[in-house]
């Protein structure tokens, strides 16, 4: 599903160079649930901006579904982007003046779906998360964790491939939490592909396995073993000389 080969993001200003992402190679595999660890500023953020192609690599390569996606445009991105990945984050980004079935609509509305069938999908999506109930309430009228399952249900109302989570437990109690938590194992054992940034030790653990990133790299997890399993040749010659380093 995502492949990415010696990928770098650098930030450049007049004054400074910082480099967010430094020669990173990773795979993740179809189905799989993925958590990313390691303290504040150390590129896991940056490498969710990139995977979701909302911010594109300075070099090396990112491979989606297949298809080289790196260095496409932006016009060219925001059609994958939309077709294929869904989102959510740790501070809900609901529109309070929309209904929850509102908010959880949009993305079909930019799909160009026509509106009967995107009713059916959002209840639906809305009676995965436990909130049918709560389609015309507006978001100031629910709880934190509620706030998040509707973002959860706006996330995969378009039954996107991958879902990439930022902190989606780190405004909740950890009831709530837990929910969230319960709620993306249950969408992974249907099939999706999650990447998740995380501080919490526990909700790693829920995932398949644990990407420990250290100043822009690396450092821990299998992120670099799986590779082999889908790599052509010429991957797999750059991972055994990346091992061997």
């Amino acid at each position: 599903m995502i492949k990415l080969i010696n990928l770098s993001k650098v930030y450049r200003t007049a004054y400074m160079e910082t480099t967010a992402l430094d020669q990173i190679t990773l795979h993740i595999a179809k189905g799989e649930f993925v958590a990313v660890m390691g303290p504040s500023g150390c590129g896991k953020s940056t490498l969710l901006n990139v995977v979701g192609m909302i911010d594109s690599p300075s070099s090396g390569e990112y491979f989606f579904d297949g298809n080289e996606v790196g260095h496409r445009s932006e016009n060219e991105l925001v059609d994958v982007r939309k077709q294929n990945i869904g989102f959510i984050f740790q501070n809900f980004n609901l529109i309070d003046d929309l209904t929850v079935a509102e908010n959880v609509d949009l993305p079909l509305l930019y799909l160009g779906i026509p509106k009967k069938e995107r009713r059916l999908k959002v209840a639906h999506a809305l009676e995965l998360v436990g909130l049918e109930s709560r389609a015309r309430h507006k978001p100031q009228e629910l709880s934190g964790g509620q706030q998040q399952r509707v973002a959860v249900a706006r996330s995969v109302v378009g039954d996107p491939k991958l879902i990439l989570a930022d902190e989606p437990t780190g405004n909740l109690d950890t009831k709530n939490g837990d929910d969230v938590m319960n709620m993306l194992k249950l969408l992974k054992d249907k099939g999706a592909t999650i990447l998740m940034v995380t501080h919490s030790p526990e909700h790693g653990k829920r995932a398949d396995r644990i990407i420990e990133m250290l100043d822009g790299q690396v450092v821990g997890g299998e992120a670099s073993a799986r590779l082999s399993v889908v790599a052509d040749n010429t991957t797999k010659r750059e991972e055994k000389s990346l091992v061997s380093e």
